[in-house]
């Protein structure tokens, strides 16, 4: 069973340093392109909103003082936080609730669909989202290519991080690196280009660019190793290895090692539905703190940063939303790149002071004591600081700590944990959004 036995030990499956590169690089770029969709919808959500507003506005009445500005004007109505009449928790929900659908499910079938055609599925479904948003006339059109990218996105994160077990161990962090960057990109690529005078439409079709990327590092720039099932399911691998050991058993005809082997097939072939429970159980450790501190950030994201407007800075509302957006994902990408250097053990700590930093937020927005959005800017840079750590952490002590056979499994389920914590996020920025335009 020798191709079962390699997939799941800190392999050595590229030893020349050429394929260890070629499989961080495109284990970086996957992670860049899967992410790229979702936090686009995320920094577009200022928008996507203003933009239904304006065009519900317009049809509605013939003036023109109405007319919303969809490149970021500051008077949505008359709420001293410039409130849009939805909350960005709206897009935050339609961006979330497919993936952590997915994340809770297909852990337990996703083994039968074998990741070549995963890939290209994800490709195909991240395309149709941006297509979908960028000619958008209608809200309901708008949040279906949202979930579009949560569908491509959810399937995409638990596929790539059950995939890493098929290599050596460094490529997490690869994986957790360009996820960062991911946020980096899309935040500032999309701040950027709608600042330059591109209307969002437009930025939207120039990033259908990303998911060829992704087609392009999965099938050419990764090194797989024999034993990666890329274009058949897992089922399919153990009955034709069993199918081997069977008829070298029949021709040797030895009971000793008919026993031998029924005690390998029991060590290494497919976790039953009893083996995943029990990881699920091992696996709390480290998703209940995972999903505390995604809740926290994003109540903070997709609650509060859409209230945390200053009118006399000279950033207009929307621009603040967007580099708002666009400084947390770069706290992101640097502790997400951070594996490499230091490691952190502790997730309830990190947890404790994500949850601080969105209490301290929650009263900024009701009392308004902050002086100014540069400190704004600063909070939510250690903001995404604390979230990158959390991720990339618990996903490498997983991987380190959880036994060989059950890693692949662990890794895809693992995932759950920030997708919930984003859901219930979402949840709860409602009635504070609600609470606080009331004002």
């Amino acid at each position: 069973m020798e191709q079962t036995a390699s997939v799941n030990a800190d392999p050595a499956q590229s030893s020349d340093s050429n394929g260890r590169w070629r499989n961080w690089t495109g284990f970086w770029l996957l992670g860049l392109c899967n992410n790229f969709a979702y936090v686009v919808m995320l920094s577009a959500a200022h928008d996507i909103l203003k933009k239904q507003q304006s065009e519900n506005v317009t049809t509605s009445t013939s003036t023109t003082t109405f007319a919303v500005d969809f490149q970021g004007g500051n008077s949505s109505n008359s709420s001293r936080y410039d409130c849009n009449p939805v909350s960005t928790a709206a897009v935050l929900l339609a961006d979330i609730l497919p993936t952590l659908l997915i994340k809770l499910f297909a852990p337990f079938v996703i083994h039968k669909l074998p990741y070549g055609f995963r890939v290209l599925f994800c490709v195909i479904v991240a395309a149709t989202s941006f297509l979908l948003v960028s000619f958008s006339s209608t809200a309901w059109m708008s949040i279906l290519g949202v979930i579009f990218a949560s569908i491509s996105s959810g399937l995409g994160e638990l596929s790539f991080l059950s995939l890493t077990v098929f290599y050596s161990r460094d490529v997490l962090g690869g994986w957790g690196s360009g996820t960062g960057g991911a946020g980096v990109a899309g935040a500032l690529l999309y701040s950027g280009l709608t600042q330059a005078g591109l209307s969002p439409q437009i930025t939207l079709l120039i990033m259908l660019v990303v998911p060829f990327a992704m087609l392009i590092s999965y099938f050419v720039l990764l090194v797989p190793p024999a034993s990666l099932p890329q274009w058949r399911s897992r089922e399919t691998e153990h009955a034709a290895v069993g199918s081997e050991e069977r008829e070298r058993l029949m021709e040797g005809s030895e009971e000793e090692e008919q026993d031998k082997s029924t005690q390998e097939a029991g060590s290494t072939g497919p976790l039953t539905l009893k083996d995943k429970l029990h990881v699920i159980r091992g696996l709390l450790k480290f998703v209940f703190p995972l999903g505390l501190v995604y809740f926290a950030e994003y109540f903070i994201n997709q609650g509060l940063m859409e209230l945390l407007y200053f009118p006399k800075f000279f950033l207009s509302h929307a621009e603040q939303y967007r580099w708002y957006q666009t400084l947390y994902q770069v706290g992101v990408l640097v502790s997400r790149s951070s594996l490499c250097c230091v490691k952190i053990r502790k997730l309830w700590a990190l947890a404790l002071l994500q949850v601080v930093n969105a209490v301290l937020l929650l009263f900024a927005v009701r009392y308004q004591f902050l002086p100014s959005a540069w400190l704004v800017f600063a909070i939510i840079l250690y903001e995404g600081l604390l979230g990158g750590a959390a991720y990339v952490n618990t996903f490498y002590f997983i991987s380190k700590e959880t036994e060989d056979r059950q890693r692949e499994f662990a890794m895809a389920a693992a995932s759950v944990g920030d997708s919930l914590g984003i859901a219930l996020a979402g949840m709860a920025a409602f009635p504070v959004h609600r609470y606080f335009c009331s004002l």
